[in-house]
């Protein structure tokens, strides 16, 4: 980084003191306008519209005081025909079920408790019983620090409506990410894990390999710190699953860690930043192109390092577009302040895959800040930017999915209330397309 780290942590203590506040805070700036963007940091007006309708589902913001939502997930958890929601709060250290039953109706369950920092939630069948486990990525704590307490931890589900905590990794570098996949080969179908672990100046990136019986052996594929996320799909189109990951801190780099086979993986740099403020914050895989080959869809937008929040002209969203052979090409979309939540989704209904992002890092003083945003693809990968919503305010996280049985896409947003100001607060928003 530009300013060393240990003088951004005394200064925001400085600025925490000085401002009459109980804990350490962030310290709030008015930054200069970016190039294409308006005064108080919001894109160009579009000349197209698309409008979505609010929903709050689940346990209300005033259950967690300042909610603190850091992932979601659309998935037919209990596998009966109709989508659920579920995501990770860590004001409550909890794991959350918002079940729908019947069409329509949500009702929220706590299935996971005392999971410190759960930072993301994916549902999977690790071992082949047929039924969908819970795995919960727990960095501990979500503010940085060293010391090595995350866990990877998962739920198993016991009956779809029990589900039993396995710690199966702890006193570990922070982890941000935990996804399930057959890496190996294993005939009987057992999945193995991989894991995202950020740290702070020491971080990691592993894969579990499923030994059966909830036992698992460990390898480190990345030692650098900074991992967010890992996606896993075939990139190289060699029919074993690949992992890629965002390396963010100072290396804010996309790496593909390819599967040779065996459990032997080769590690590499698919495109790196060479500014050390880049703000990594999210990837994920999707064919924006529908060429038969997984892209990577990523967000820079982080501004955690910085003294102040909202506009960096080069926050926004990004395309890898996988050229085959495990070759990628980079393509700007679109500039956000504190770009985060990357999607892929038809928003439209035209046929072709939409991208949208939402922000925890607008300039929340400004009434024209973002906290979600569309990109509308005409089919040939070029794209128009929409204003979807810029109340309720801090969405650090983002979903899309048939909820409704109707074939048109819903959204679902997570709200992450770090810092002021408090109002236009939220926990998860369903947003529907009017």
């Amino acid at each position: 980084m530009s300013v060393p780290r240990p003088i951004l942590i005394v200064l925001a203590l400085l600025g925490a003191v000085l401002a009459g506040w109980g804990g350490l805070m962030l310290i709030l700036a008015r930054p200069k306008a970016a190039a294409g963007l308006s005064p108080g940091g919001a894109p160009t007006p579009p000349v197209v519209s698309l409008a979505y309708e609010p929903l709050a589902i689940g346990a209300p913001a005033a259950e967690f005081g300042r909610p603190w939502v850091t992932h979601v997930q659309i998935t037919d958890l209990d596998q009966d025909g109709l989508p659920d929601v579920l995501y990770c709060e860590a004001q409550k250290n909890s794991v959350r079920w918002i079940r729908q039953s019947p069409r329509g109706t949500f009702t929220e369950h706590i299935i996971g408790e005392d999971i410190p920092g759960p930072a993301h939630v994916w549902a999977a069948d690790v071992n082949g019983t047929g039924r969908r486990d819970v795995l919960v990525a727990s960095m501990g704590k979500i503010l940085p620090t060293n010391e090595r307490i995350g866990a990877i931890v998962v739920l198993e589900n016991l009956d779809n409506a029990r589900f039993q905590k396995r710690v199966l990794a702890d006193g570990l570098a922070r982890v941000t990410d935990l996804r399930a996949a057959n890496l190996k080969g294993h005939a009987d179908g057992r999945l193995d894990l991989v894991a995202g672990q950020f740290g702070y100046d020491q971080g990691e990136t592993r894969w579990l390999e499923n030994l059966g019986g909830w036992r698992f052996e460990s390898r480190v594929v990345n030692t650098q710190s900074g991992c967010i996320h890992t996606p896993v799909a075939d990139f190289d189109g060699d029919g074993r699953p690949d992992i890629a990951a965002l390396i963010t801190q100072e290396w804010e780099e996309v790496h593909l860690i390819q599967n040779l086979g065996n459990g032997a993986f080769k590690d590499r740099v698919l495109w790196g930043s060479t500014n050390e403020q880049y703000g990594g914050s999210g990837l994920t895989e999707t064919d924006l192109n529908r060429d038969g080959r997984p892209d990577l869809l990523f967000t820079n937008g982080d501004a955690l390092d910085y003294l102040g929040l909202g506009v960096r002209p080069w926050f926004g969203l990004q395309w890898l577009e996988n050229r085959g052979d495990g070759n990628f090409k980079f393509h700007r979309i679109g500039d956000m302040p504190g770009a985060f939540g990357p999607n892929a989704a038809d928003l439209n209904g035209d046929g072709h895959l939409d991208v949208l992002a939402v922000s925890p890092f607008a300039d929340w003083n400004k009434p024209d800040a973002v906290s979600l945003m569309a990109w509308l693809n005409d089919g040939r990968q070029n794209f128009t930017p929409v204003v979807l919503a810029r109340q309720p305010t801090h969405l650090i996280t983002a979903t899309v999915g048939d909820l409704d049985g109707n074939g048109v896409p819903v959204i679902v947003t997570g709200g992450f209330h770090a810092f002021p100001p408090w109002e236009n607060m939220s926990s998860v928003t369903l947003w529907r397309r009017k």
